[in-house]
């Protein structure tokens, strides 16, 4: 447990602060946390490729139940318009987190004999991508409002452009596409911090 406990503290850090930062705005169709959570993608990938999948693995689980508390907690505090944190984003996101980053844990190990960019950029597009439809489809769908029914989502199924100008789609659907959007492109830049924190830990592997 010693060894990956800056994985652990590291992947709690970022479940804490992107919870926190999702209630604030970045422009029309983000939250700051949209920046912030992607990096448990990179957390999870070193883990991997340092330590193996077990580890990986341990280190997922524990941001798990850090994610849950803190959506337990936020469901107990009030904002303007209810709790901070509702059953469906609470269930959204554990569900999201869990299955997106077993998948990238599992889809890493596969391809771990290949490139050395290989690896961490599938398994974080695939988790990443897995993560925003799951989360979003949850949250915010109507087709999902028995999930909880007091709990009005029908702003988020108000017909608009898609991200101001494509096609006509509900507002959700833009949330959802203009997050998953942000983790394509640290994706590709999480490569470098990557790169740079195996050769540190474990240069043989580098």
């Amino acid at each position: 447990m010693t060894r990956i406990l800056p994985g652990v503290i590291a992947m709690a850090a970022v479940v804490v602060a992107s919870n926190i930062l999702v209630q604030f705005l970045f422009g029309q169709w983000l939250t700051w946390g949209a920046f912030t959570y992607p990096v448990a993608f990179l957390v999870t990938d070193v883990m991997n490729r340092v330590y193996g999948v077990a580890a990986a693995r341990r280190v997922v689980f524990i941001g798990f139940v850090v994610g849950v508390i803190c959506s337990l907690i936020g469901t107990q505090i009030m904002g303007e318009y209810g709790p901070l944190v509702t059953w469906r984003i609470a269930i959204g996101s554990g569900l999201a987190f869990l299955s997106a980053q077993l998948l990238d844990v599992a889809i890493f190990d596969r391809l771990r004999e290949g490139s050395w960019w290989r690896a961490p950029l599938a398994s974080t597009l695939v988790g990443s991508s897995v993560d925003t439809a799951i989360f979003f489809t949850i949250a915010f769908a109507g087709s999902l409002t028995f999930l909880e029914p007091a709990n009005d989502v029908s702003w988020a199924g108000e017909a608009l452009p898609l991200l101001g100008s494509g096609p006509v789609a509900p507002l959700w659907v833009s949330l959802a596409v203009a997050d998953w959007m942000v983790k394509l492109s640290l994706a590709l830049i999480a490569l470098l911090p990557f790169r740079a924190i195996v050769r540190k830990l474990s240069p043989d592997l580098a």
